[in-house]
């Protein structure tokens, strides 16, 4: 639960100033910032403006105007889906993607999917916790992971 950090300015500013300086120090030339619905829109768009990139959203089903991809994916309760503007990004363009916790990595690996059919190249996923036993990030499929907190 991330609400404490979004309730005190100090963490938060604290917890920006980490992705950043991680961010800066791992990648030198980033497109855009990709936050995954619904906290990743959090903590992506401060991260992006920080960094003086984009910021491009991926959302549940039936959130975004205009020309979508779209994948399904099973979570452990269920079926899912998410989508992003067909435009969001261009062949080539490198992104780091956000989310707050990385737990069984199905939402992650089916983002990370849709950026690979626009062609993007994935720098990184990065989160704020990693809960470590569900092993999620063996899901990403040797894609860059880094977690700011890890738990067993």
């Amino acid at each position: 639960d991330i609400s404490p950090l979004l309730k005190d300015p100090v963490a938060f500013k604290a917890l920006i100033d980490l992705l950043e300086d991680h961010v800066r120090a791992s990648f030198p030339k980033i497109d855009f910032i990709v936050g995954l619905d619904s906290r990743g829109f959090l903590i992506g768009p401060p991260l992006a403006q920080r960094l003086g990139i984009g910021f491009v959203p991926v959302r549940k089903k039936g959130k975004l105007p205009g020309a979508t991809e779209s994948i399904s994916y099973s979570l452990e309760y269920g079926k899912a889906e998410l989508e992003i503007q067909s435009d969001a990004v261009e062949p080539g363009q490198k992104v780091v993607v956000v989310d707050d916790l990385l737990a069984t990595g199905g939402t992650m690996r089916a983002a990370c999917e849709l950026l690979k059919r626009l062609k993007a190249e994935i720098l990184e996923c990065l989160v704020i916790i990693e809960l470590k036993a569900l092993k999620g990030s063996e899901k990403l499929n040797s894609i860059p992971f880094y977690s700011l907190l890890q738990y067993d």
